[in-house]
C-alpha cells in the first residue's frame, strides 16, 4: 500500500517538565508505525499555547508542573472554541485528587508512569479513537471513591425490577417486586447524590445503572444483576449519559462522585 493512502498518523503533543522523560515517551511512541510525537512542552503555559498552533489528536500531560500544573492546561486546552484534542495524564502521582480533578477537567485516560510501554501506546490509540480509560492501578480508586455512597443502594436494586421492561436474555421474567419499594430504593442515600439525580430526572431504573456503573460493573453484569437484557441496560446507559450531559462512563462516575 502506498503512503499517501495509509490512515493518517496520530499526532501526539508530549507535555512534561522533565526532558529525559519526554524523550522516553517520544522513543516509545515513535516506535509505532501509527503515531507521530508533534511536539513536546516543558510546562502547562506551553501546553496550552503549542495545542492551539499544532492541533494535535491525542496530548500526554503531566500533572505537577512549573508555572502551570497539568489540570489547568488540560481544562484551557478542551474548554477552547472546536477543541478536537483527547488528553491522556500520565503522571507518577495515583492521588485520588489528582486522579478525579483531572477526570473533571476532561481527560480521556489517566495512566501512571509506571504503566508498561504497550499500555502507554495502546492509551493513545484509545483515547485517540474517541475512547476513555483508566490504567489497572488507578481504577480501584475510582470504584473505592464511589462505592462507600452507592453499596447500600446497588445491593437493594440488585433484585429490583421495573414491570414493562425487556427480561433477562433467557425470556425469565424478573422477580417480584413492589413499585412503591423501588420508586424509593435510593431514599436512604441522604446525600446530595440524590438531590442531583431528582434534579436530572433519572428514572429509578436510570439510578440503578448508574450505581453499577459507578462500582464498576459492565454491561452484561449489570444485565445480570438487574435481570434485563443487554439490549435494554444499553438503552438505560446511553440514556443516563444524556440526562448527565457526560461523554461516556468514566465521566458518569466522576459525576456520581462529585455528587456523593
Amino acid at each position: 500500500m502506498s503512503f499517501a493512502n495509509a490512515a493518517p498518523r496520530i499526532r501526539v503533543l508530549l507535555v512534561d517538565d522533565q526532558a529525559l522523560v519526554r524523550s522516553g515517551f517520544r522513543i516509545i511512541l515513535e516506535s509505532e508505525p501509527d503515531i507521530e510525537v508533534v511536539g513536546e512542552a516543558e510546562d502547562g503555559e506551553q501546553a496550552v499555547s503549542l495545542a492551539a498552533q499544532l492541533s494535535p489528536d491525542v496530548i500526554c500531560m503531566d500533572v505537577e508542573m512549573p508555572r502551570m500544573n497539568g489540570i489547568e492546561a488540560t481544562r484551557q486546552i478542551l474548554s477552547a472554541p472546536q477543541a478536537a484534542t483527547s488528553v491522556l495524564v500520565l503522571t507518577t502521582f495515583g492521588h485520588d485528587d489528582y486522579l478525579f480533578d483531572a477526570l473533571s477537567a476532561g481527560v480521556s485516560g489517566f495512566l501512571l508512569k509506571t504503566s508498561r510501554a504497550e499500555q502507554l501506546i495502546d492509551a493513545v490509540r484509545v483515547v485517540a479513537d474517541g475512547g476513555s480509560l483508566l490504567g489497572a492501578e488507578v481504577t480501584g480508586a475510582v470504584l473505592e471513591r464511589v462505592r462507600s455512597t452507592a453499596a447500600e443502594a446497588h445491593a437493594r436494586a440488585a433484585s429490583q425490577g421495573v414491570p414493562g421492561e425487556t427480561s433477562g436474555a433467557d425470556g425469565a421474567a424478573p422477580p417480584p417486586q413492589v413499585d412503591e419499594k423501588l420508586a424509593s430504593e435510593h431514599s436512604s442515600l441522604g446525600s446530595t447524590l440524590e438531590l442531583a439525580m431528582d434534579e436530572v430526572g433519572l428514572t429509578p431504573r436510570e439510578r440503578a445503572v448508574l450505581l453499577l456503573l459507578a462500582q464498576g460493573k459492565t454491561n452484561a453484569e449489570v444485565a445480570g444483576e438487574l435481570f434485563l437484557g443487554e439490549a435494554t441496560v444499553k438503552t438505560h446507559v446511553s440514556n443516563v449519559l444524556q440526562k448527565l450531559g457526560v461523554r461516556d462512563r468514566l465521566q458518569a462516575v466522576v459525576w456520581a462522585h462529585t455528587r456523593g
